[in-house]
């Protein structure tokens, strides 16, 4: 087999991986007509938190931060084991976030960029590289003291929030616009499209309505910062952020394979340089960067010379190449201190606990706020599946530690009662996993609550104006119902005597699910709406002193 053929196949296996990790994206969702019935525990049919399973920077930083192996990370093993004889293959043959990097470095021109910068001398290694070894280090740091910051840059995590969190939502927005702008045409053709158009959002994009994500610009922002930059260095997040990758290259410090070569054989065209994705200086007469290679052959594949050769337990020699990046230790130490003290520094402000905002609503199942920010990756499974576009990622809700972590929006979608979607795609077990007697409550388990309603009597309709409402429940899901109403007799604007009914909540059957938030009419600023006190993952942040029933 020809070094080009196997250059093809990388490409190939590229391609497969990236179409694998779209699908099981777009499958993380629940399709079907939403009600209580038909989601009643509904199961997902695919394994979509795969990719996380072998992702070994999530399993590394679970272990640092919580001291335990969660179910299914143990398969990161066969990733690290592969690198250990191959190197940072994953990251020029599989990794969906280099394939996206990739794409966007291309058609740049033969010797110039976008931005009008030599290829050749951008694709020459350069001292910015060493940043992704520290940031892998300040994020070790971190872990150790119980703050899984890793998932704020992990690449898989990066790209399905991206994808999942901003451009689906785009690209339904888009649908969703030119399909009314179509049937207000009255043209039966184009009604057809628009009938088309809501296919594709119902049945590939899993969205029943357009969803809306709070602080959908900051992470649109940050990954077409990211897309953008590869216009000025080939892969620029995989060269000089990536912690996966970082790590990666420092376990393909021991791996069998390798590059040779024959530098004296060298003419210097910079073939190798022009075609390289790894900055890791294949050209002769330099020595080769092992850890920054991408295994992407293509150095191989275009010397007209054959100088460069991959093998099996190649000549080990320092001008040939070198093993491990040349980072300071003075630096690895001051990084691993700088990473640790972000921990204290920032749970010491008043916003981690003290003062904690009270709209912080974490998902049905969700651990304990500390635990929860030791395991919590920023992946955005959760939020994507919710079927009622209730989970949403926040920005300083939860202070600079849990920044894009979830939370629930009852004005935007409420947690649907017998849902427990969340749970079953959280690959860190930040979300634990709830069965549907641990959503709904038995006799013997008192059901999950997230929160505690409240009303404001200036702004309810049957307080504040005399005017008949009950719709708050009428929506809520609980039996009994945490929301009751109570006849009294009171003067309307007329000074007449009317007879209606006001609503009071039932703090120990109230589970916090946002519903009636949510079908408020007052629809600016809902007359009731659900703070975090009552969670039952806090045993402090409690408005009861006796057992909820």
């Amino acid at each position: 087999m020809t070094i080009k053929t196997v250059r093809n196949l990388r490409r190939l296996s590229q391609g497969l991986f990236l179409v694998l990790f779209l699908l099981l994206l777009l499958r993380t969702g629940f399709s079907g007509v939403l009600s209580a019935d038909t989601i009643r525990d509904f199961r997902l049919s695919w394994p979509v938190a795969v990719f996380f399973q072998v992702d070994p920077l999530v399993s590394i930083m679970t272990i640092l931060s919580t001291w335990r192996l969660f179910d299914g990370l143990i398969w990161s093993l066969i990733l690290i084991v592969l690198t250990l004889f191959f190197g940072r293959f994953f990251c020029g043959w599989v990794c969906p976030m280099g394939t996206v990097n990739h794409i966007f470095s291309l058609g740049k021109g033969n010797r110039k960029s976008l931005f009008g910068t030599n290829v050749i001398e951008s694709n020459k290694w350069h001292r910015y590289q060493k940043l992704k070894f520290y940031i892998l280090i300040i994020l070790i740091g971190s872990s150790l003291l119980t703050s899984l910051l890793a998932g704020v840059l992990d690449p898989l995590s990066l790209l399905i929030r991206s994808i999942g969190l901003v451009i689906i939502p785009m690209v339904g927005y888009v649908l969703d616009f030119l399909g009314k702008l179509l049937a207000s045409t009255g043209i039966g053709a184009l009604s057809v499209i628009d009938f088309g158009f809501n296919w594709i959002s119902a049945n590939i994009l899993l969205t029943i309505k357009p969803v809306h994500f709070h602080t959908l610009i900051s992470l649109g922002l940050f990954f077409f910062l990211v897309l953008a930059a590869n216009r000025w260095f080939t892969r620029f997040w995989c060269r000089g952020v990536c912690p996966l990758g970082a790590l990666l290259g420092l376990l393909s410090r021991w791996s069998i394979l390798g590059m040779e070569k024959n530098h004296e054989a060298c003419t210097d065209c910079d073939l190798c340089l022009l075609h390289c994705q790894g900055g890791d200086d294949p050209q002769g007469g330099v020595a080769w960067k092992k850890s920054e290679c991408h295994l992407c052959l293509n150095c191989q594949a275009v010397c007209p010379e054959s100088v460069i050769k991959f093998k099996l337990f190649p000549k080990d020699t320092k001008d040939q190449a070198l093993p491990s990046p040349s980072i300071s230790r003075r630096r690895v130490i001051g990084s691993l201190i700088g990473g640790a003290a972000m921990v204290p520094m920032i749970r010491s402000g008043d916003s981690f606990e003290a003062n904690a905002n009270e709209l912080l609503i974490r998902p049905p199942g969700a651990v304990s706020e500390d635990q929860f920010l030791s395991r919590c990756i920023r992946c955005g499974e959760c939020m994507k599946v919710c079927p009622n576009n209730a989970l949403h990622p926040t920005f300083l809700e939860a202070g600079w530690e849990g920044i894009w972590s979830p939370i629930l929006i009852a004005k935007i979608g409420y947690c649907e009662h017998t849902c427990t979607l969340c749970s079953q795609v959280c690959p860190t077990g930040a979300i634990r996993e709830i069965t549907l007697e641990d959503k709904v409550g038995s006799k013997d388990h008192p059901a999950i609550s997230i929160g505690t309603a409240f009303f404001d009597r200036g702004r309810c309709l049957p307080y504040a104006m005399a005017t008949p409402c009950q719709v708050c429940e009428e929506w809520c899901p609980t039996s009994p119902k945490a929301i009751y109403l109570v006849e009294v007799q009171t003067v309307d604007p007329d000074g007449k005597s009317v007879t209606l009914k006001q609503p009071y909540v039932d703090p120990a059957k109230c589970i916090g699910c946002g519903a009636c938030e949510y079908a408020c009419p007052v629809v600016d600023k809902p007359a009731i709406y659900i703070t975090s006190i009552g969670e039952t993952r806090s045993a402090k942040n409690q408005i009861l002193l006796e057992k909820r029933r």
